[in-house]
């Protein structure tokens, strides 16, 4: 992998991780544009470090209110904090149970399939638009909701449905407060990257070399970044209702993909 392509799929991954537009699906397309070839264990390798770059950088916008969770988390009480956590947990269940058990059907949607993505790009634009449809409310996040988002993001796996979309979308629709939704969205997926790094790591998934460590490095530092400004700007818009123009380009690039992967 060439320097250039691994500052391009970083910033990709650090713009799509937070603005509701599709990593994967966008990492897929990158990837096919910028003929990718590299082996699988490497492309493995490569997706891990920039998932670990874009949870850091949700650790560090957040990180007063992880401050707070864990302050309160360690006074073992059934407070607030403590219940916020439990609800992040528990919103982790459906994701981690189709990671466990359904990884290999999950990973026949990847690796070139275009047209699925193009497709699913064109779900995520709907539930943008009925999102920024719905009435903003002071409805914070309750345990019967957190499954519910959970299971959005769970059907996020696949490429091509944005995660952060998927999962402020049905918060919203919940009637969730948006500024809780997306603070909620950007909370809930940081122990699943860390997971999901562990059992890549345990299992014996990942290969390092002295020659990957430039496009690694660069790549992580492009997606963290590039992350952080994309998280940050993402709460702002979500609290403005502007997540229409997302879902505009979701359908302009699905209908893209759709058409590329059909006739080209």
């Amino acid at each position: 992998m060439e320097i250039i392509d691994a500052i391009i799929l970083g910033i990709i991954q650090g713009l799509t991780e937070f603005l509701p537009v599709s990593s994967s699906g966008h990492l897929e397309l990158g990837s096919a544009i910028l003929g990718d070839q590299k082996i699988p264990e490497e492309s493995l390798m490569f997706t891990v470090v920039l998932h670990f770059a874009t949870a850091l950088a949700t650790l560090l916008v957040f990180r007063k209110d992880i401050v707070v969770l864990l302050e309160g988390l360690f006074k073992f009480k059934w407070n607030e904090e403590t219940q916020f956590v439990a609800k992040i947990v528990l919103s982790m269940i459906p994701a981690v149970i189709v990671g466990l058990f359904f990884e290999e059907q999950l990973e026949q949607f990847f690796g070139g399939q275009i047209v699925f993505v193009g497709f699913m790009l064109l779900v995520t634009a709907l539930l943008l638009f009925l999102a920024d449809k719905a009435k903003n409310t002071e409805k914070p996040v309750s345990f019967p909701n957190a499954v519910l988002v959970g299971l959005a993001q769970a059907v996020a796996m696949l490429p091509g449905i944005s995660r952060s979309g998927a999962t402020i979308s049905a918060s919203v629709l919940l009637g969730i407060d948006k500024t809780k939704a997306a603070r909620f969205s950007f909370l809930m997926v940081v122990p699943l990257i860390f997971g999901k790094i562990a059992k890549d790591i345990l299992d014996g998934a990942l290969t390092y070399n002295s020659e990957s460590f430039g496009y690694l490095s660069v790549g992580f530092v492009a997606a963290f970044i590039s992350g952080y400004f994309a998280c940050t700007w993402m709460i702002a818009l979500v609290r403005k209702s502007k997540l229409t123009y997302f879902a505009i380009y979701c359908s302009i690039v699905g209908l893209i993909a759709i058409f590329a992967g059909l006739y080209l």
